[in-house]
């Protein structure tokens, strides 16, 4: 299992993290129910989104970065940064559920 962590250079609050915001909830559902996909979530702070993703492998992760929907959503979202986006994928190695 892996995680996948994305800070995106948009400020929340401003018309482009409004107009982010928009546009990840009208995608959220396919992003979520791409192949391998086991959660997605969207977070902010004071000034930048992340979205925090679980995909059953990395293969999965390669294969949605390759789809029609990343192809979509991707040129959308990059339209609204203010500089550049950061990436990280993570292997899970201990994970605790109270």
């Amino acid at each position: 299992m892996i995680t996948r962590i994305v800070q995106l250079p948009i400020v929340p609050n401003s018309e482009d993290g409004i107009a982010f915001e928009a546009l990840f909830d009208h995608y959220k559902k396919q992003i979520a129910g791409a192949e391998g996909c086991m959660n997605v979530k969207l977070l902010a702070s004071s000034n930048c989104y992340f979205t925090y993703s679980i995909w059953e492998a990395e293969k999965y992760l390669e294969a949605y970065r390759h789809s029609a929907v990343f192809a979509e959503v991707w040129p959308q979202t990059k339209a609204l940064f203010t500089g550049k986006a950061s990436a990280w994928t993570c292997d899970e190695l201990h994970s605790e559920t109270a």
